[in-house]
């Protein structure tokens, strides 16, 4: 059976547990803690970090490579549209949750809120949440708004990876304690609500809460 090696809690393991659960392929999940993992994680990960994907006899680290395995290894239902340019799109969002979104709400929120107090017993340093909040974030949010239509993902009306790469951040503001203003965005705001409550995203959210004791 396919093991996915991480924690719930960081949004790129969340991402691959969507993907997994969307396309209905049955998993294990084996923990790894990525600011101690050793020499051993290494020969699966490389670099050292999570997510990690083992299928038979091979390993992939990485959640956007695992995606686009998991794609070719199972590609039905499909989480990539078939219109050449909504195909580029889908791929783009991801990489705007993944590069964009990610260093901001993780490493300025998420990191300062959970990983640092919860872990390493540090201090939160609010100061550099409210920078987060309050000028990193606005345009980025500005930006979705501006994409988003009537239909139920950001790209062609339907359901994607980059609507997985995009929800699965938002999942960790949500989990240190912020949202995105529905007076100012409402689009991004019932976006992410609608998004988050997938049955997918329903459940590795719920993993995450149990993780951290929320």
């Amino acid at each position: 059976m396919p093991k996915l090696y991480g924690a719930p809690v960081s949004p790129f393991v969340r991402k691959v547990m969507v993907a997994l659960a969307e396309k209905g392929i049955a998993h294990e999940v084996e923990p790894v803690n990525p600011f101690t993992a050793g020499a051993e994680y290494r020969k699966i990960s490389p670099l050292g970090r999570i997510p990690a994907y083992q299928d038979g006899n091979l390993t992939i680290a990485d959640s956007s490579v695992i995606l686009a395995y998991l794609e070719k290894a199972h590609p039905t239902p499909s989480l990539l549209p078939s219109d050449t340019h909504d195909y580029a799109r889908a791929l783009w969002f991801e990489e705007y949750g993944d590069g964009g979104l990610g260093p901001i709400i993780g490493a300025k929120i998420f990191r300062q809120r959970i990983v640092g107090p919860r872990l390493f017993k540090t201090p939160t340093d609010e100061n550099l949440v409210k920078q987060a909040l309050t000028e990193d974030l606005p345009p980025m949010y500005d930006y979705l708004e501006s994409q988003l239509g009537s239909g139920e993902g950001l790209v062609g009306g339907r359901f994607s990876i980059g609507d997985i790469g995009v929800a699965t951040q938002f999942a960790n503001l949500i989990l240190s304690g912020e949202k995105v203003d529905a007076t100012r965005w409402p689009k991004l705001a019932g976006y992410i609500d609608r998004t988050l409550a997938r049955p997918s995203f329903s459940k590795a959210v719920a993993a995450s809460r149990a993780m951290l004791g929320l």
